[in-house]
């Protein structure tokens, strides 16, 4: 399967917050955020210029987009970029929407990120 995909601007944090915490209103202002709740944590995604006060925080991620919508029916999407990555030692945080995936890399690793899916023969735009 090839795909299709596409870097977002600007650089991005991942944040954990306690799991009882209120999701600051402020991530709103951040043109891609996902925010994710379970017992243990709320975990947030957004971009790194807006400050959240969280206990843990990664910051400078990338986010790239796989080109969507993507279809229920396909299977290995993210199977696919996480093996190629793996392989050359390049790790990711995945998030999924109703429509498509996407997967954030450090900033660092953009670059050669870029060239080993290229080279696995996806495309970007």
């Amino acid at each position: 399967m090839k795909l299709t995909l596409t870097v977002l601007e600007g650089s991005y944090g991942i944040h954990r917050f306690a799991p009882d915490a209120v999701v600051p209103d402020t991530i709103q202002e951040s043109r891609f955020y996902s925010v994710s709740r379970t017992d243990e944590e709320l975990s947030i995604v957004c971009e790194s210029t807006i400050d959240l006060y969280a206990l843990k925080s990664e910051t400078d991620w990338r986010v790239i987009k796989i080109v969507g919508p993507l279809n229920f029916s396909l299977t290995g999407i993210l199977a696919a970029i996480a093996k190629v990555l793996a392989g050359v030692k390049i790790s990711i945080f995945a998030l999924s929407t109703f429509d498509t995936d996407y997967i954030l890399v450090r900033n660092d690793n953009l670059e050669k990120t870029r060239e080993v899916l290229q080279l696995a023969g996806h495309r970007f735009i």
